[in-house]
């Protein structure tokens, strides 16, 4: 999937993988693809919640082999 920022949150536990998706979609344009890579379990939850509270879009999410997640988000 393309995206136009990457964010690598690997190692954060919660809120700071949120709180940090949350500053860098707040520097991008309407409509912008954020790439969001997390290796906390309870991120899974936390970006689904974070996406329907925010208006921003949960575009795409997976399980990578090094058990880590990644989520695209598209700002609103």
């Amino acid at each position: 999937m393309d995206f136009d920022k990457e964010l690598d949150a690997r190692g954060l536990n919660c809120p700071l993988p949120i709180l940090r998706a949350k500053k860098a979609l707040a520097e991008m344009q309407a409509a912008q693809v954020l790439r969001v890579v997390a290796t906390d379990p309870g991120s899974v939850k936390d970006f689904a919640a974070f996406a329907k509270q925010t208006g921003n879009e949960l575009i795409g999410q997976s399980e990578l082999p090094d058990n880590a997640y990644e989520f695209f988000l598209r700002r609103k």
